[in-house]
């Protein structure tokens, strides 16, 4: 019973805290004031990479980082605290992850101690002004989502770099070793001309060669810089219908309503006060003694009680 009382009373303080803390990160002033303290930190590092700034203002800007790393520590256990009736919850979204990630690598004593790796997390926290914007959010999840076919055209255009750039050492070495001499620098020059960079004159060196050359080139071009690149452009387009898709459902996701137009902090205050009662109850159903339940008289304590007008002679 005592278990039982002790399992019941922790769990009604984890619905409380995670009441409290889900109205507080729920609530707009919230997200804003992270927002704005993200971009104050992207300010923060673009101010101390001016030697003379850092030199004058050194012990200011640590106080600062201090500030900054501090009040996104409380952020993030805020975030934890909205989870503490359900943990698990917590660590589904890839978000929480990325920010417990960012938050406690800054205090890694390996990672304080070198400069670079802690400008480069102090860096990384920028991009979690992407969770407060949805279409900066949206453009993120393209990318990763268009990570693998990239991957395939990256295949793709190495095969033909690799096949392009043998031919151009074969026919255009002796000539042109500049740009032809070696098979690294055939594939620097073709990887060039696939942005059209310097592809006149390229066209005119080879035609001073041969002018089958122009064939060369243009194939070249042909695949390379437009057939190539526009099915690259039609994955990253895929993908980011796919990023805009899943953003419509997750904003389409049924919320619990109680009567009339609430709003989603008040909503969360009725449904923390209806766990808080159900636990009560629970706990004062514990509590009571269970109902006796009476027995039935025995045959000859029934007769006894009848009176004895009542028998029938």
């Amino acid at each position: 019973m005592t278990t039982a009382r002790d399992g019941s009373g922790r769990l009604s303080v984890a619905r409380a805290v995670a009441a409290h803390c889900r109205a507080v990160t729920g609530s707009r002033w919230f997200a804003v004031g992270v927002l704005l303290l993200i971009l104050a930190n992207a300010v923060v590092l673009g101010v101390e990479t001016y030697a003379g700034v850092v030199h004058r203002w050194h012990d200011e800007l640590k106080m600062i980082e201090h500030g900054f790393l501090a009040a996104f520590t409380v952020e993030i256990l805020l975030r934890a605290g909205a989870h503490a009736d359900r943990p698990r919850d917590f660590f589904r979204d890839p978000w929480n992850l990325f920010d417990l990630a960012v938050v406690l690598c800054a205090f890694l004593p390996v990672i304080r101690e070198n400069a670079t790796v802690l400008r480069l997390l102090r860096l990384a926290r920028v991009l979690r002004a992407a969770r407060f914007l949805p279409q900066l959010r949206v453009v993120l999840v393209a990318v990763v989502r268009s990570l693998p076919g990239t991957v395939s055209f990256l295949l793709v255009g190495a095969l033909l770099l690799y096949v392009y750039a043998m031919v151009g050492w074969v026919f255009f070495a002796d000539d042109d070793p500049e740009h032809y001499g070696s098979l690294g620098r055939a594939v620097l020059t073709l990887f060039l001309l696939m942005t059209l960079d310097g592809l006149g004159d390229a066209v005119r060196a080879g035609l001073e060669i041969s002018r089958w050359s122009i064939v060369y080139y243009a194939s070249y071009v042909l695949i390379a810089s437009f057939v190539l690149v526009n099915v690259l452009i039609g994955v990253v387009i895929t993908s980011l219908d796919e990023a805009r898709d899943i953003e419509r459902e997750e904003g389409r996701r049924p919320r619990p309503a109680v009567g009339g137009d609430l709003d989603e902090r008040q909503v969360r205050d009725r449904i923390a006060r209806v766990r808080t009662a159900l636990d009560e109850l629970e706990e004062s159903l514990e509590h009571r003694p269970p109902p006796r339940v009476p027995h039935p008289p025995h045959r000859e304590e029934a007769v006894e009680r009848v009176p004895s007008g009542s028998l029938p002679s």
